[in-house]
């Protein structure tokens, strides 16, 4: 194991973690996401994980999208209770439902905030940049379930808050290649 590697970074070469966690890590966390459907799904997922292992929601990740319409945030926003039941009754996610409601609620908002800004990235663009404390605000007010740790972990896997890799870890020479909002003051 590297010792220069702290945090995820070591974590992940670790043998006995499984190999989703280095999927994510090496493909996934901290590389900026343009569109506003990956952005609503990292979100939905991050808010999953609240009181759960970040491994359980990997393992269940393929089961997030495929039942919630692969992200579509104009079709979510308009599920109904019969699909808001079906979703609480699938065991391949978490049926929570102040989680499901907070995704349906969320879409609502996002699609708020497109046609207010052009899209839920220029939202958060426009708000770049702003303290961890800021962000939490921020989401809170526009975002259900939505508290610091899921506000901070959101804005750290989507490149809009610094932290994702160590810097010596090989991922974030490529992340800082591709000019994350971080980078950006």
């Amino acid at each position: 194991m590297n010792t220069t590697l702290t945090g995820y970074c070591a974590v992940v070469l670790r043998p006995e973690i499984d190999k989703v966690h280095k999927e994510y890590h090496d493909n996934e966390y901290g590389f900026p996401i343009e569109d506003d459907n990956g952005l609503f799904a990292r979100l939905v997922l991050e808010i999953n994980q609240a009181g759960l292992s970040w491994e359980t929601i990997l393992k269940k990740k393929e089961n997030f999208f495929k039942a919630y319409d692969n992200f579509d945030i104009k079709k979510v926003a308009k599920y109904d209770e019969k699909k808001i039941e079906k979703l609480l009754n699938d065991a391949g996610i978490i049926r929570n439902r102040l989680k499901v409601n907070a995704a349906v609620e969320n879409a609502k908002k996002i699609l708020e905030l497109q046609k207010e800004y052009g899209s839920f990235k220029k939202w958060i663009d426009h708000h770049h940049p702003l303290t961890k404390d800021e962000w939490v605000k921020l989401f809170k007010k526009n975002f259900r379930f939505t508290g610091g740790e899921i506000v901070n972990e959101f804005l750290m896997s989507t490149g809009y808050l610094p932290g994702a890799h160590d810097e010596n870890c090989p991922v974030h020479k490529k992340i800082v290649k591709l000019k994350p909002m971080w980078m950006k003051k």
